[in-house]
C-alpha cells in the first residue's frame, strides 16, 4: 500500500469515513499531503553533509467552499498530515527546526478544488529557568528624578539617555519568533545547546553561537560577539564577528531572524 493510499486510509478510518465521502470532486487530503512533501523537497537546504533543514511552519489556503468543508475537520487531518511529513522527513534526511504547525486559511481569491501552501522554517525558542540571584545590597534612599537630574547637571555628568535605565539596563529587548527577551546586565549567550541562556532549536545555530553583552557600569550600551560559530552571525545585513547593537537593529543567526527593540516606543 502507497504511502497516500495509507494517508488516505488513516483519515477515513479517524472521521469514519465521513471525511472521504464529503470531499469527493473537492480539494482531497492526500493532494494536500502531496503538495506538502513537494514543499519539503524544493525548500529543503544543505546544513551539512547528510543534513537538510525544511520548514515547519506552513499555512494552506483553500477556497472559501473547501474551506468550509474542511474546518469541522482542521485537527484531524493537520495531525495526520504532520505524521505524514515526520515519515517523508525520515525518509529523506530532513531536519525540522521545530515543531511542525499546519494552518488552513481562507482566500476568497481562490476557485474551488484550488489551494496555495507557503511555508517557513521557525525555530523552536526556549529560555532556561534562571538560577536563585545572589542578594543584593540594602538599596540607597530613593532621588526623585528632578533632584537626580539637578545633581548630576552640577557634578558634571551625563544623564543617561532616553530609552536607558542605566547601571546596565536598558528598555531594550530580543525579540526572536514573536517573543521578547529583555536585554539586561550583563546579557545573554545564544546557542542550541542546554547552557545557553536563549535556546534556539536551528540546525544551522552552533551550541553556544553568540553572545549580547550588557555593559554592567555604563548606561546600558549593547554589542553582540560571535562565539566562534560555525556560521556566523549577520547584523544589519553584514556578516560580522562584532557588532555595536541599536533600537532596530536585525540579527540572523542560522535561518533565525531577531529583532532588538523598545516595545514601549510610540
Amino acid at each position: 500500500m502507497g504511502i497516500f493510499q495509507r494517508f488516505e486510509k488513516s483519515v477515513e478510518g479517524a472521521v469514519n469515513g465521513v471525511f472521504a465521502r464529503a470531499f469527493k470532486g473537492d480539494v482531497q487530503p492526500v493532494e494536500i499531503a502531496a503538495r506538502l512533501q513537494r514543499e519539503l523537497d524544493a525548500e529543503a537546504k544543505l546544513m551539512s553533509r547528510d543534513k537538510r533543514l525544511v520548514p515547519n511552519d506552513f499555512t494552506v489556503e483553500l477556497s472559501p467552499h473547501d474551506h468550509d468543508k474542511l474546518a469541522p475537520y482542521a485537527s484531524t487531518l493537520t495531525r495526520e498530515l504532520a505524521d505524514e511529513l515526520r515519515s517523508h522527513a525520515g525518509d529523506r534526511g530532513y531536519v525540522f527546526s521545530g515543531p511542525i504547525r499546519i494552518d488552513l486559511a481562507l482566500d476568497e481569491r481562490l476557485p474551488t478544488g484550488r489551494f496555495t501552501v507557503s511555508s517557513e522554517a521557525v525555530a523552536g525558542v526556549e529560555v532556561p529557568e534562571a538560577p536563585a540571584r545572589t542578594p543584593q545590597p540594602e538599596p540607597r534612599p530613593s532621588v526623585s528624578a528632578d533632584d537626580r537630574e539637578d545633581r548630576d547637571d552640577r557634578r558634571g555628568r551625563t544623564v543617561p539617555p532616553a530609552g536607558r535605565t542605566g547601571r546596565g539596563t536598558t528598555t531594550l529587548v530580543l525579540e526572536v519568533n514573536g517573543m521578547r527577551h529583555p536585554l539586561q546586565a550583563p546579557g545573554l549567550v545564544i546557542g542550541r545547546g542546554t547552557d545557553a541562556d536563549l535556546r534556539i532549536n536551528d540546525p544551522g545555530i552552533s551550541r553556544r553561537h553568540a553572545e549580547i553583552r550588557v555593559d554592567a557600569e555604563g548606561p546600558g550600551s549593547l554589542d553582540i560577539v560571535d562565539l566562534g560559530s560555525t556560521n556566523g552571525i549577520t547584523v544589519d545585513g553584514h556578516k560580522v564577528r562584532h557588532a555595536t547593537l541599536r533600537e532596530g537593529s536585525r540579527i540572523e543567526i542560522g535561518t533565525t531572524r531577531m529583532l532588538v527593540h523598545d516595545p514601549s516606543a510610540r
